[in-house]
């Protein structure tokens, strides 16, 4: 390291107890050194049986049956999930309407981020509903482990073949804990749609998932792969043989299926070979895995609920602004959701 990197060090050591999953961009995180000795391995550890805790003081929200399919597969799937009207209101709103939004490109692939902010869900009714259905913030809940409020948007993943890889859709974790992603589908999803597929089980920490965990952390620091140092961690089909894990399963829903899942398991987005665009309601929930307590989301509060992405994007434009950092969110006026890509 060179001198003054040691005066980021206090900062380095915080992220041992925070979400930070980067062992890149992290030194502490990133030791081989400490991670021999057990750091990463402590972690997911920790993370794991914290998350259990957890779960048990969110289960109440859940019918026996959910909580059951998603102990055991890790993901919850919910076909007719809204009321047909409603779910009809919901496509009405978001295909006629016209919003403000964002675009990242991975490979071939362009991912299109639509924030629903209060202002624009006073003017939706039916994404509102839709967006704070109980039901589904249960779900979303149980499978982060964690109360608060969930962030949500509605994502359009455009898709045209390419010999380019689109990250997405190598089969990962997202990071080193329990953590959820939800779908509110607004179209069907065929096989040929670039479907969400699901390692199912591969939410639990078994001792082998945890030595394989450790085994990455060795060397991930250094890896070609920049979003496997970054702490999303790939899997081989061959890592899902050795952990007794089945391969991914492709989630071929009809529109208005809700799928949420806890991302700690393996997932990816299945490759295309024809253009595809795929339009849904989309939902995140990432805190502190380390925290005792499944409420006190900061984000819950009033005047922060629901502009948590409307922040973060201001935030990320002033960076680029004035510290000439580029934000990879591109931002592309107002468009349809079904648009086509803007980038």
């Amino acid at each position: 390291m060179k001198p003054q990197d040691y005066l980021k060090l206090p900062f380095w050591l915080f992220g041992v107890a925070s979400t930070q999953k980067s062992l890149r961009k992290n030194p502490v995180l990133g030791s081989p050194y400490l991670n021999r000795l057990g750091l990463h391995r402590a972690r997911v550890k920790l993370a794991a049986d914290m998350a259990t805790a957890r779960r048990a003081r969110l289960a109440a929200g859940l019918s026996d049956a959910d909580r059951r399919a998603f102990d055991e597969n890790g993901y919850f799937l919910t076909k007719d999930f809204l009321p047909r009207d409603d779910f009809e209101a919901l496509r009405k709103a978001a295909f006629e309407g016209r919003f403000e939004a964002r675009e990242m490109r991975q490979g071939p692939t362009v991912t299109r981020m639509v924030p629903l902010p209060p202002a624009v869900l006073a003017r939706h009714p039916a994404i509102a509903r839709a967006l704070r259905d109980p039901r589904a913030l249960a779900q979303i809940r149980y499978a982060a482990s964690q109360g608060g409020e969930p962030l949500g948007f509605f994502q359009t993943v455009i898709a045209a073949p390419s010999k380019a890889v689109d990250p997405q859709t190598n089969v990962h974790s997202d990071t080193f804990h329990a953590t959820s992603k939800a779908w509110l589908f607004l179209q069907d999803v065929g096989e040929d749609d670039g479907p969400f597929c699901f390692v199912p089980g591969s939410h639990r920490l078994t001792p082998e998932r945890l030595d394989w965990q450790h085994a990455c952390s060795l060397s991930a620091a250094a890896d070609r792969d920049s979003h496997h140092a970054s702490g999303s961690f790939r899997v081989r089909p061959e890592d899902l043989s050795a952990l007794g894990l089945p391969a991914p399963v492709r989630m071929t829903v009809p529109a208005n299926t809700l799928i949420v899942a806890d991302t700690f398991a393996f997932h990816g987005r299945a490759p295309s070979d024809r253009p595809t665009l795929r339009c849904e309601l989309h939902w995140h929930m990432r805190r502190n895995p380390f925290l005792p307590w499944t409420g006190l989301d900061p984000k819950s509060l009033p005047g922060l609920r629901g502009r948590e992405l409307e922040l973060f994007m201001a935030l990320s434009d002033a960076k680029e602004k004035y510290l000439k950092k580029r934000h990879i969110w591109r931002p592309v006026g107002e468009v349809a959701v079904n648009a086509p890509a803007q980038i």
